[in-house]
């Protein structure tokens, strides 16, 4: 299930259709950042040849471990999820393309999940090092994506629609695979070609509710109002599309088909779930202890799944792992002993959190084989350590880059 999930949502079985029917007047450039945009950009690159068009230039930017080959466009790999020189670097290589652009242009734009932190660009009077500290700490205090991408889309140069700013007049076409609850096109990869929903108020207000410690400097910017983002009235947005290719719903669908044709029925709780990773694990262990006392609301066997963007409020730094590894040791604990429920959690991407892994599984038999080892699943998941729990139990998952990002992806099977 978690690899027809990802292979649904994989660039290479989307591309094709996206491609404009014929060539601009003037040039094509292709530009992006996020996590799948590199394999985005190598399939446009493919898809646009076999029309005889001509040659096209870009440059787009990747996690470092996600790079891909293209002919024509420049991959750069950068870091994520806390930016980077090289990230850096690679966005003024971007500005700089795309500025002399005309009307007569166009700018195919691609963009995934991780586009935040690869496509960076403080705005004057914000030092690299304050971006750099005030998103770690962002990352780590438990706010949701949402609420990390209003503060970071107020400090930016091309973030909440400012890259479209900077492409105006040329044609813009963007192309964006969601991993984000909800697939709000202003959340994803901080919506850089997308009219910005949210205000420097908004962002003020994370900072103020995660008692956010950040320099004096960027609460002045912020209540300054001075680097508002552009709004769904700017006439920058004329000649600006937006399509949304992948997303976490049809993940979760084609997960659906492969449990029924394994003869489970299913249960989609949502593609949009958010908050603590130790919360939705409990949350989701009451459900599945409802379905094997009561058959509520469907009887075993029965497949639940969900999706979204869980968050992890980081406690211990030593600890390894990350949301999903988390979320699974949470559902353990909180289901017990039981002879009835398999379960795996995963990153689409193929990396969730601290490691290289994409994920865990959860087998009737954890709890009992980590008594045998002497491990404590408690105090794992206290100090942030999900991953070594079940690396030690020989459960992880390594799929390795997977060049899509849907987020979460989450399956319960109960068996009678």
């Amino acid at each position: 299930m978690f690899y027809g999930a990802v292979s649904v949502s994989h660039p290479a079985n989307l591309m094709d259709k996206y491609i404009p029917n014929k060539e601009p007047l003037g040039k094509t450039v292709v530009i992006g950042a996020g996590k799948a945009s590199a394999e985005m950009a190598r399939v446009f690159e493919i898809a646009w040849r076999k029309r005889g068009y001509n040659d096209l230039d870009g440059i787009v930017i990747t996690r470092y471990g996600h790079k891909r080959k293209c002919k024509n466009i420049k991959i750069i790999e950068a870091s994520h999820p806390v930016p980077d020189q090289a990230g850096l670097d690679a966005t003024k290589d971007i500005i700089n393309l795309i500025k002399p652009l005309t009307s007569e242009d166009l700018i195919i734009v691609l963009i995934s999940g991780g586009g935040s932190s690869l496509l960076v660009s403080p705005i004057n009077n914000i030092s690299f090092k304050e971006k750099q500290d005030l998103t770690d700490d962002l990352l780590k205090c438990g706010a949701t994506i949402s609420e990390i991408n209003a503060v970071r889309k107020h400090l930016s140069n091309v973030k909440g629609g400012n890259l479209a700013s900077i492409a105006f007049p040329a044609k813009i076409i963007t192309l964006a695979i969601s991993d984000v609850p909800g697939d709000e096109f202003g959340v994803i990869a901080s919506g850089p070609t997308y009219p910005d929903s949210t205000s420097c108020k908004d962002a003020i207000e994370v900072l103020f509710k995660y008692n956010i410690n950040c320099s004096k400097n960027i609460y002045e910017i912020l209540n300054s109002n001075s680097n508002e983002t552009p709004k769904k009235n700017n006439k920058i947005f004329n000649n600006a599309t937006y399509n949304l290719i992948a997303r976490p719903q049809n993940a979760l669908l084609e997960a659906e088909i492969i449990a029924k044709n394994n003869n489970f029925k299913t249960l989609i709780l949502s593609d949009s779930i958010e908050g603590e990773s130790n919360d939705v694990g409990i949350v989701h262990s009451a459900i599945v202890k409802q379905v094997i006392r009561f058959g509520q609301p469907e009887k075993a066997p029965l497949c639940i799944l969900s999706g979204g963007e869980t968050t992890v409020t980081i406690k211990n730094l030593s600890g390894k792992g990350g949301r999903n590894t988390q979320f699974l040791l949470s559902l353990a604990i909180a289901l017990g002993p039981n002879k009835n429920v398999y379960a795996i959690a995963c990153d689409t991407d193929g990396v969730d959190g601290s490691e290289e892994n994409a994920g865990a599984i959860l087998y009737p038999d954890t709890l009992e084989r980590a008594n045998i080892l002497g491990l404590n699943p408690k105090e794992y998941l206290e100090r942030n350590d999900a991953f070594t729990f079940f690396n030690k139990l020989g459960d992880i998952i390594e799929s390795g880059p997977t060049h899509t990002n849907v987020n979460d992806f989450r399956a319960i099977l109960i068996v009678k």
